[in-house]
């Protein structure tokens, strides 16, 4: 099963976030002062939060920030600023081991196009 998510980051609003499961957006705007990483990591742990309460337990998380994806992985150093989301991420892990999480294509994230649309003129 796949799983889209993206984060986003409004001068206006602060902090959004989008995911995507099964063509289902699950979006949530207003969160807050951040910064555009912080909304990447909240998307991610949204988007793994998602998958456990609808009880996919063999999904795959696909997002287009390579910074949050290598973080999240281990395959990148995560700065002390991001800490606290990676320790997050490893509190919600199932007890069958890691999520797995890889890049796609901006274009190709359908909770960046679900985020895009909210904000089309």
């Amino acid at each position: 099963m796949k799983i889209f998510f993206d984060g986003g980051w409004r001068p206006a609003t602060g902090m959004e976030t989008a995911v995507v499961v099964q063509g289902r957006d699950y979006v949530r705007q207003g969160l807050g002062p951040g910064s555009a990483m912080d909304a990447e990591w909240l998307a991610l742990l949204h988007a793994v939060e998602l998958a456990a309460d609808l009880g996919l337990h063999d999904a795959v998380f696909l997002g287009d920030s390579l910074a949050v994806v290598g973080q999240a992985n281990g395959t990148v150093r995560c700065p002390s600023d991001n800490l606290r989301h990676r320790q997050a991420l490893a509190a919600l892990q199932p007890p069958t081991g890691r999520p797995r999480i890889h890049h796609v294509k901006r274009s190709q994230n359908l909770a960046g196009i679900a985020l895009a649309r909210l904000h089309e003129r």
